[in-house]
């Protein structure tokens, strides 16, 4: 799993509702929608991803086959796919809890979220979209108690739009960064279940 940015903006239409999200799997048929975004200067700049086919099967293609934990999602809004999501529980990375460990507490069956905005950024979907998100992360993992996100400490708008949503920073971290032209200091925001935003 992978901290995340924002990717460039689109023109929106006047018909570009805010109103409501919808969260659905990424399948195959988003590939080429997914390479787009990861190719967009400021998805690439922090997401540090692939996005030849090659590569979009080996990164989600266990997910599909279910040979894989954590969840690759498509935030739609108005039927328009607007944004590419991920969770996890941090018990299902051994190697990351580890990492993570020694610098915040991390509770038992805590979860961990990652985000990228690729359709009308600048328009307020980041904190819509991770609004959903959280939403539907309590009503599918009942035992969760929060959700911890380590975030590279440069990449402001990102823990910008986890505050708006509710999230509070919890600490900092050293941890290895996704871009290697970033140094290891990351900021780790975390959310408890009930302290959501509205």
């Amino acid at each position: 799993m992978r901290n995340t940015s924002w990717a460039r903006s689109r023109s929106m239409g006047p018909s570009w509702c805010m109103d409501s999200v919808v969260l659905r799997p990424v399948t195959r048929d988003d590939f080429e929608l997914l390479a787009t975004w990861l190719a967009a200067p400021h998805v690439w700049r922090w997401w540090h991803q692939e996005f030849s086919p090659e590569a979009l099967e080996r990164d989600f293609g266990p997910g599909l086959r279910g040979e894989e934990p954590g969840e690759n999602l498509i935030a739609e809004i108005d039927g328009r796919p607007v944004a590419h999501l991920q969770r996890s529980l941090w018990s299902d990375y051994p190697d990351e809890l580890a990492e993570i460990s020694p610098w915040v507490d991390v509770p038992e069956g805590a979860a961990t979220i990652d985000y990228l905005v690729g359709e009308g950024v600048g328009l307020g979907i980041g904190p819509q979209v991770l609004t959903a998100l959280v939403a539907d992360t309590w009503e599918r993992h009942v035992d969760c108690p929060a959700i911890i996100v380590p975030i590279a400490a440069g990449n402001r708008p990102s823990w910008r739009a986890l505050e708006k949503v509710g999230f509070t920073r919890i600490g900092t971290a050293q941890l290895k960064p996704d871009n290697p032209i970033d140094p290891p200091d990351h900021v780790v925001m975390a959310l408890e279940r009930g302290m959501l935003s509205t």
